[in-house]
């Protein structure tokens, strides 16, 4: 099929009412997302701070606690001796993932990348204000499961995220909300 001069042959990231691409519009997604991730996690880990100084708050029993722990390590509490390591590696994570976002414009990847960025940016934050240092601070996790690692709402974002991620990669959408085929070419994906 050919185009006319000047036109693209797929338009399907093209609005046909305000003319805007579809890539343009999932930016603004991933930044109101990871814009939102991001508060929310600060906001609530100032919240933990004051409410849990001194008490638990019992919310469903045993089941639901909100205790306050200062976490120097990574997920479960693994790798407390390289909390500096881990917090070049959010750095570089979320220097990724401003790069690759340029390239969305796709509904999902979009959420998935605003959520990571929030989630990232909200630990990283802990590690570059807390104690005891620069690159060396202590997240604040604040929700409780039983049998489960003290978490916060950065750690929620990034497990959603993940999940998302995994789900689009086996579905094989690409950042383009494209999905290659075993032909490995590429047909427009609406996922919205």
């Amino acid at each position: 099929m050919q185009a006319a001069r000047g036109t693209s042959l797929n338009s399907s990231h093209v609005d046909p009412v305000s003319g805007q691409t579809r890539r343009g519009s999932t930016w603004w997604l991933f930044a109101l997302i990871g814009t939102a991730a991001y508060a929310l996690d600060v906001g609530t880990k100032q919240w933990a701070l004051s409410a849990l100084a001194d008490r638990d708050i019992k919310v469903v029993g045993d089941f639901f606690v909100l205790h306050l722990t200062f976490n120097p390590g990574a997920a479960f509490s693994t790798g407390t001796q390289f909390t500096f390591v881990l917090s070049c590696l959010a750095v570089l994570a979320v220097c990724v993932v401003l790069v690759l976002s340029l390239r969305l414009a796709s509904t999902l990847w979009s959420v998935a990348f605003g959520l990571l960025i929030g989630g990232v940016g909200g630990n990283l934050t802990d590690r570059i204000i807390r104690d005891p240092g620069v690159m060396r601070g202590h997240v604040i996790d604040w929700l409780m499961l039983p049998n489960w690692p003290v978490f916060n709402i950065a750690d929620m974002c990034i497990m959603g995220a993940a999940g998302i991620i995994i789900l689009q990669s086996i579905r094989g959408v690409t950042l383009r909300g494209e999905r290659v085929t075993d032909d490995k070419t590429a047909t427009a994906e609406s996922d919205s």
